[in-house]
């Protein structure tokens, strides 16, 4: 009975806290409704890498192609992981740009991977919770294939992490290898997304494009977006989101730059 009760409480458990922060996050923006500018600079760097330059912070999101993938880049104060595979994993890189100061942040699975080194300074949070640094609030949310399909294995629920980057009225989603899930779907108050489109791995432009719709974020970036087929066709997820509404900005960034 004991272990019945645990199963069913951590999802439950998980679910309360990542809808705790999400009201946070709408309560906070009605404060500045009309506010349109956001103070977040988004870096391509390739594929689900990227740099996101915020104020006097910067933030790295799953560092790979060694230190001279971020040469001319400004030092990274935070780094965040998503997932153990190769495009979002790579512990040389992170060898590489983690510095004495540095901030890394990884889940569970991803902590297990790393030199004992990093290891020994990674902060490891679980989908649904969270973590402040440098007056930032970062929650973990889900990112998995949705069962029943084809692929729902690549990305089973509970290993990785997408992140949610917030402050003051600002709030920045880094979705990571994931389908368009109900707690995507749920989402409210993002101003800055970056969402994935490659089938197998993650959903196509259509589900990208619906799942966008649902959570209407002003600024929404395709990335994570090359397959075994080649690159997703992002002209025609901007042109089935702003369809949608016209009022989301639509990013296409050059993250496949060779």
């Amino acid at each position: 009975m004991r272990s019945i009760l645990w199963i069913i409480g951590v999802p439950v458990a998980i679910f309360i806290a990542f809808f705790a922060f999400n009201s946070y996050i709408y309560n906070e923006k009605q404060g500045d409704m009309s506010a349109q500018e956001t103070s977040v600079e988004v870096i391509p760097i390739s594929h689900a890498t990227a740099v996101l330059q915020w104020d006097d912070t910067v933030f790295y999101t799953d560092p790979t192609g060694g230190a001279q993938a971020f040469a001319g880049q400004p030092a990274a104060d935070i780094i965040l992981v998503t997932d153990i595979h190769g495009d979002h994993l790579s512990t040389s890189t992170l060898s590489a740009v983690v510095g004495p100061e540095t901030i890394l942040v990884v889940p569970q699975a991803v902590k297990d991977e790393l030199p004992a080194d990093l290891a020994a300074r990674a902060k490891v949070l679980a989908n649904g919770e969270t973590l402040a640094e440098r007056e930032f609030k970062i929650l973990a949310m889900p990112m998995y294939n949705l069962p029943d399909v084809s692929n729902s294995n690549f990305h089973t629920k509970g290993r990785g992490n997408g992140y949610i980057i917030a402050r003051d009225d600002t709030r920045v989603y880094i979705a990571g290898d994931t389908a368009g899930t109900p707690e995507m779907r749920a989402l409210t108050g993002i101003d800055v997304a970056l969402v994935p489109m490659n089938l197998p791995y993650t959903m196509g432009v259509e589900e990208a494009a619906d799942a966008v719709l649902a959570f209407k974020p002003r600024q929404v970036y395709p990335y994570h977006y090359r397959g075994p087929d080649g690159l997703a066709d992002v002209a025609k997820f901007k042109q089935l989101v702003n369809a949608g509404d016209p009022n989301i900005e639509v990013i296409l960034a050059d993250w496949y730059p060779h």
